[in-house]
């Protein structure tokens, strides 16, 4: 699943959907840009979260996070995410 982001500086962006979580009651949706110009390495790659809700037509809305302690909650959870798929991957090896 593909989304686009609009960046601050008016720019779209084509991005993959990694997961949509739930931190501290609220919805956020981790993604990653599928353009290879944001890639730091050919494994690397900048991953954007925003709050995440959805319209009543079903559509998705993407909110930035203004707040850093916010920020931080959601950040920490996608990054718990991250670390259980490397368990599940070592142990599935």
């Amino acid at each position: 699943i593909t989304v686009y982001s609009e960046l601050d500086n008016d720019e779209t962006l084509e991005c993959a959907v990694l997961t949509i979580y739930e931190a501290a009651g609220r919805q956020y949706i981790a993604l990653l840009p599928l353009d290879e110009k944001r890639r730091k390495s050919p494994k690397e790659s900048d991953v954007y979260i925003y709050r995440f809700s959805e319209t009543e037509d079903g559509e998705p809305n993407l909110e930035n996070i203004e707040d850093d302690d916010e920020y931080d909650a959601a950040a920490d959870k996608f990054d718990e995410w991250m670390d259980s798929l490397e368990l599940t991957r070592s142990i599935l090896s």
